[in-house]
């Protein structure tokens, strides 16, 4: 099937042509139809599938005819990336059309966003904190609306915006067509569909999530203190052009990413306490090349979107199985290939597991010929809570004295 048997504005066709698309992913195939028929649509669809296009296009084609100067679509995104992320694909794809969308994110000046309320972009693109600051005013009002997107509803599910989606709910018209895109499908997310669709088409639901099958997956069994040594060592062999690396928390990501810029590799990181500017600079900075690795949190792993990605590193393996499946989905994106390396320490032996279970399949582990894993290293990224804390009291007794110190002076 090509995108035009699927009778999309000539506009829209025009924009797929001009970005390369000649034919529709599966999701695309199977979700277009019946959103474009007006259906309430819930699709459980893997990260890299294409779904964004699968959610856009039908909502795009729809709003092309209708009058200007009210907000009629509504996207709801659990990041600021993704939010970023969504409103670029819909900018791509509507070029050759009026249409006209904007985010509305945290970590941002509220003025703009607030602009784009009164004057009624067609499309909205938001992370449901900041929309729900907006709601509180009487500018945000979005009683024109026709089509509402949950996009990563699991996501927004693992960040505790439940209580939030469902205050937001009361600020928009029951009659409506939503369209609800999930990887996985929790309890908590099955209840609230069932609450917000009316008579949906539902789409591989039941069918297991599990990576792409473009991802060539790997695991490399290490002591935790040698990680950072052979991330750098598989880096210095020259098979990885890029990597995106996920780390456990923030302090990790911060300390590996100065590791690995001592050693000659350029890096930078990406998580929730960068502001919104580093982390736009980081991500801009690796799309372009700038940046060879990028280290991220798992906050960000839903919004990164990089074309011809080859290689995703789990420097820590993921608590949960979910977060495994998303953050190799960053590699073999729409139907390309890629490769997965995840980093094993003994103590994480019973995470792997956990995800070997939910993707039904044991992943290969490998050796690196001629790294030495009974080294000696120096190298700590994790510093004891304790030790931290007490290095906080220190800089703060001392910041104490520099201006008991400058208070004295100025009395004298």
């Amino acid at each position: 099937m090509s995108f035009s048997e699927l009778k999309l504005d000539p506009g829209l066709l025009r924009g797929l042509k001009d970005l390369g698309y000649s034919r529709p992913t599966p999701i695309q195939t199977e979700a277009i139809p019946p959103a474009l028929a007006g259906r309430d649509v819930l699709a459980c669809a893997m990260t890299g599938s294409g779904k964004t296009a699968a959610f856009l296009l039908p909502v795009l084609h729809q709003l092309v005819s209708r009058p200007r100067g009210a907000t009629r679509a509504l996207v709801i995104t659990p990041t600021r990336e993704l939010a970023m992320q969504v409103l670029e694909e819909l900018n791509d794809l509507a070029v050759h059309t009026p249409i006209t969308g904007a985010a509305v994110y945290g970590g941002v000046g509220m003025g703009p966003q607030e602009h784009a309320f009164r004057s009624g972009v067609d499309v909205i693109v938001a992370t449901p904190g900041r929309l729900l600051d907006h709601f509180a005013q009487p500018y945000a009002k979005l009683a024109s609306l026709e089509h509402l997107v949950f996009d990563e509803a699991d996501r927004m599910l693992d960040m505790g915006f439940l209580p939030v989606i469902r205050k937001i709910l009361r600020h928009l018209p029951t009659k409506r067509q939503t369209l609800f895109f999930s990887a996985t499908m929790p309890p908590p997310i099955a209840q609230l569909t069932r609450e917000m669709l009316r008579n949906p088409v539902q789409l591989n639901v039941e069918r297991q999530a599990a990576p792409a099958v473009g991802i060539t997956q790997a695991v490399y069994p290490v002591p935790q203190e040698l990680k950072s040594s052979l991330l750098l060592a598989l880096l210095e062999r020259g098979d990885m052009s890029q990597a995106l690396v996920f780390t456990r928390t923030k302090h990790r990501a911060n300390r590996l990413a100065e590791f690995l810029v001592k050693r000659g590799i350029r890096a930078e990181r990406i998580h929730g306490n960068r502001s919104q500017a580093q982390r736009t600079a980081a991500l801009e900075g690796f799309k372009l090349g700038t940046h060879r690795v990028l280290v991220a949190t798992d906050i960000a792993a839903r919004g990164i979107d990089v074309e011809a990605l080859g290689h995703v590193v789990n420097f820590d393996v993921p608590n949960v199985p979910e977060d495994y499946i998303h953050r190799v989905g960053r590699t073999a994106r729409a139907e390309m290939t890629g490769e997965a390396y995840t980093m094993v320490s003994p103590e994480e032996e019973g995470e792997l597991r956990g995800i070997e279970r939910a993707i039904g399949k044991r992943l290969p582990r490998v050796i690196l010929p001629d790294f030495d894993y009974a080294a000696r290293t120096d190298t700590k990224l994790e510093v004891p809570l304790a030790e931290r804390i007490a290095g906080i009291r220190a800089r703060k007794a001392q910041e104490r004295e520099r201006a008991k110190a400058k208070e004295a002076r100025r009395r004298k």
